[in-house]
């Protein structure tokens, strides 16, 4: 994440590729980058300044840490690869336009060229400035071919076999004006592990809305949260819809980028953002990935889903969300048979549509966050965010039975000033009739989307809802002399929706920036932490047990984490011991690694099932 960002997460309202193969390998050597032709700064702001060299921007500036940016502004140079399982699709380099849509195209792009001369005479805020969201290691990179036998420091566990897999936000084009690094095009960073060796591939998630910017050569759809703001974000909107009058662009086919959450299910592995159905990508033999399509279940899916799907370690169900920002019923939720059934949607009634990112699950319930963080698009018209929070209403929690087909008999437990924009657990504590949710509570609970001067804090608590009297508590779980700002993260996946005691969490510090990990004591509050060292810095961590099956210690496992040096401009996937902390294995990586959101591991076994 950059500037007041979650870097590991997309709401819903929610990269380059270099023109040639020789500059494939980015990052090594730094150079800063900031944003020019976008707005004047405040004086008191670090001027940016952008320098062309053989047609490709390369932006600077004194914000953070350096980095390269190239954004082509023609259609990217592409590595063709080769899969058997995979049929590859087929691109015009240029749309197919008639008279009349040439026509209309010129006027339009004229219409959008005078509404951004005009937004760039006003100045961006931070979580809509590209100089400030996508700055240092939080810029894009270019889509990298499988390189083999990378370099090692250490063992790598032989229990480790499979591939590990991370998304994150990497717009392909330059963006023409606000821009939140949540809007970033997919990406998935892939590390093949087999018998000891390393290799590391990532590609573009190749959805709808890439491909037509593709085709168009530059970017068309508006940016959800970067220019989606006042009278031109409505602008912005009846431009795009204009453009789909006259068949330039095709909204029906999804607009959603894929960019934040990763789930193997039912034998696929799929790319999620909740603005859209999810993507299946293939992972192929080589290790390489192929983007095979928008993915509905067969047909079974109408709706979109959320980025944080759960899978229940024990009957293998697929449980998940789906908001509406626009009409009712603003919210509804489903489940998947492990074959990929999926059950009657249960609309759940809300007063009005809630940014809603992620959702819990226990032994037989479903919790359901109906928090402050808020949509309404009327707030465009006078000139503000369409997402907002609302000081009136009141933050809430609903407990729903998994086979629930209606839900009439939800509980609704109200938790007064409470947001979490993750939860990492829930179980049921029966002699209590009480529902118990980790999360991390974040205030202000809108600084994500919208600019403000207080600092960002996000406190991992224990939130309890009792069933029987309809009351909530809520308390840190880590004393106040150790708290730390600790977001994305996991518990161990074998134990979801059970009683659990650790979490491993990043430390989100110095903001937006994760220093390392924590290992916590949800039941004492005790804390251990791995630190990357002197300008090093990662992402989510992810545990992965030692085995999938096993009854052993509830921590007997590793995480694996990508870890950029900022002094060498170097990545690299770390592997640590789970119990003890301690390193275990380093991967070096061929290329950059930026940093980004979520991740998910498939095992050797999973893949050879592979759909």
């Amino acid at each position: 994440m950059a500037s007041s960002t979650g870097s590991w997460a997309k709401a819903q309202i929610f990269h380059p590729l270099s023109s040639s193969s020789s500059t494939v390998d980015l990052g090594l050597s730094p150079k800063s980058i900031s944003w020019n032709k976008l707005r004047q700064p405040n004086k008191a702001v670090p001027v940016p300044t952008l320098t062309r060299t053989n047609n490709i921007n390369i932006i600077h500036s004194a914000l953070h840490s350096p980095s390269v940016l190239h954004f082509p502004k023609q259609q990217p140079y592409q590595i063709p690869r080769e899969e058997p399982n995979v049929k590859p699709k087929t691109q015009n380099n240029q749309p197919q336009w008639n008279f009349f849509q040439k026509a209309a195209a010129m006027a339009l792009d004229m219409a959008e060229s005078a509404l951004v001369s005009r937004e760039r005479q006003h100045p961006l805020p931070k979580t809509a400035d590209p100089r400030v969201q996508i700055a240092g290691n939080f810029a894009p990179v270019p889509e990298q071919p499988v390189k083999q036998s990378l370099p090692i420091a250490g063992t790598i566990p032989s229990c480790i076999n499979g591939v590990y897999l991370r998304n994150g936000a990497n717009p392909l084009f330059e963006p023409v004006a606000g821009h939140h690094f949540f809007d970033g095009d997919g990406m998935v960073h892939a590390v093949t592990i087999d018998n000891g060796k390393a290799s590391y591939a990532c590609r573009f998630t190749e959805t709808q809305r890439l491909l037509q910017e593709k085709e168009h050569g530059r970017p068309v759809f508006p940016k959800a949260i970067g220019e989606l703001h006042g009278h031109s974000g409505i602008a912005r909107l009846m431009l795009f819809y204009a453009r789909g009058l006259f068949g330039l662009v095709d909204h029906k086919q999804g607009t959603g980028v894929a960019n934040a959450g990763l789930v193997y299910f039912n034998n696929r592995l799929l790319a999620m953002s909740e603005d859209d159905l999810p993507y299946h990508v293939h992972i192929n033999s080589s290790g390489d990935l192929e983007t095979v399509g928008r993915y509905d279940f067969d047909e079974q899916l109408k709706s979109t889903m959320i980025a944080h799907p759960k899978v229940d370690p024990v009957s293998k169900e697929l449980f998940a969300l789906s908001y509406d920002v626009v009409q009712k019923p603003y919210l509804k939720y489903f489940r998947f048979s492990p074959d990929g059934k999926k059950s009657p949607d249960v609309e759940i009634p809300l007063p009005v549509p809630t940014m809603m990112h992620d959702f819990a699950i226990t032994e037989n319930f479903v919790v359901i966050p109906d928090q402050q963080v808020v949509f309404k698009l009327q707030e465009m018209i006078t000139g503000g965010s369409p997402v907002i929070y609302d000081k009136n209403k009141k933050s809430r929690f609903g407990i729903l039975s998994k086979n629930a087909s209606n839900s009439d008999d939800i509980i609704w437990v109200e938790c007064p000033d409470t947001f979490c924009f993750h939860l990492w657990n829930a179980w049921e504590e029966p002699e209590t009739d009480e529902v118990v949710v980790i999360g991390s509570c974040m205030t202000p609970a809108d600084s994500i989307f919208n600019e403000c001067d207080e600092s960002l804090k996000s406190v991992l608590s224990e939130i309890r809802l009792n069933l029987k009297t309809g009351e909530s508590t809520r308390r840190p779980i880590i004393s106040e002399s150790e708290q730390v700002n600790l977001e994305a993260g996991m518990v161990n996946k074998n134990k979801l929706g059970r009683k659990t005691r650790y979490a491993y969490l990043a430390i989100a510090e110095p903001w937006p920036k994760v220093s390392g990990f924590a290992k916590v004591d949800l039941f004492t509050g005790k804390v251990k932490k791995h630190i990357y060292g002197n300008k090093r810095y990662g992402g989510e961590p992810f545990f992965l047990p030692r085995d999938e099956n096993s009854e052993s210690e509830e921590d007997d496992g590793y995480i694996l984490a990508f870890v950029h040096d900022e002094k060498t401009w170097k990545s690299e996937l770390q592997i640590v011991n789970a119990m003890t902390l301690e390193l275990e294995a380093s991967v070096k990586l061929p290329s950059r690694v930026p940093y980004g959101f979520h991740g998910t591991f498939v095992d050797a076994k999973a893949l050879a099932n592979q759909a």
